[in-house]
């Protein structure tokens, strides 16, 4: 004997739901990243505050020791700092959206979420999404400080400003994909600390940060010069400086988009794995 069963309305059975739409499933993912950030707010007021710290710490003690004879255009050394002051501000928040993911991954949010019908990789990118947002709001008000408290006035104005901050944010989302990928490959915290900062240290130094490449020793330029660091953080300069871009914005831009294709490519792959 078989039982069946009807609507009340003698209609037909409402197809089976296979979830919302990918645009929906994002921005749902990306807020749910966003208040598990505005839940810490302690930790998120120290985080927009350290580059702002950063920026009068080394203004004050290179700024007291290089030449500014040697600088590009005769501009003051905290005009010069400010612009690849944003690319090293980003590299935190692109370390701290890695473990983030590991510590979703050992709490048990992500096995929780791979149970609803979600596509995998979305969890990924709403996490870069939001990193971004607060990178972003971090990077803001190391500008907003360093123009009204510090007296920067870049050649570039507002507009230069502006455009080296959108930059800025498009290399930072590239180096989120990278510890992204090691996260997921990895999946603990300390061993992708420990790697992140073996690899991301020298590579802030040895760039053009911090001083003018031509005043390093011989074999820190070569370094310099091959440092990937080192071409964001020149056309992050050239725009707040009003300098003439040439191919540095365009070589920045082709990189980012490089690395973000091989990191985001990396990090679906790993992410797909089993959770053990």
């Amino acid at each position: 004997m078989t039982r069946s069963t009807s609507l009340p309305n003698g209609g037909a059975f409402a197809p089976a739901w296979h979830g919302s739409s990918p645009w929906a499933q994002l921005l749902i993912l990306t807020q749910r990243s966003l208040k598990a950030h505005l839940a810490h707010r302690r930790t998120l007021i120290l985080a927009m505050l350290q580059p702002v710290f950063m920026l009068l710490l080394l203004s004050e003690v290179f700024g007291s020791i290089v030449d500014l004879d040697h600088l590009p255009g005769g501009v003051s050394y905290l005009d010069y700092l400010l612009p690849a002051l944003l690319v090293t501000t980003g590299i935190g928040p692109a370390i701290a959206s890695g473990i983030g993911l590991v510590r979703d991954m050992d709490n048990g949010a992500v096995a929780r979420l791979r149970t609803l019908p979600i596509h995998a990789p979305l969890l990924l990118f709403a996490r870069s999404f939001a990193d971004l947002l607060r990178t972003t709001a971090q990077l803001a008000i190391l500008l907003v400080v360093a123009v009204v408290f510090m007296d920067a006035d870049p050649a570039g104005g507002v507009v230069g400003l502006v455009a080296a901050l959108l930059l800025t944010c498009v290399v930072v989302w590239a180096m989120t994909w990278i510890f992204l990928a090691l996260a997921a490959w990895l999946r603990s915290a300390e061993a992708l600390q420990s790697m992140a900062y073996l690899v991301t240290f020298p590579l802030m130094f040895a760039s053009s940060a911090f001083v003018p490449v031509d005043r390093m020793p011989g074999w820190l330029q070569v370094l310099a010069i091959l440092n990937p660091l080192s071409y964001a953080m020149d056309a992050s300069r050239a725009l707040c400086l009003d300098q003439p871009l040439g191919a540095q914005v365009w070589s920045a831009l082709g990189a980012s988009a490089m690395v973000a294709l091989v990191g985001a490519s990396a990090a679906v792959w790993a992410f797909r794995r089993p959770l053990v």
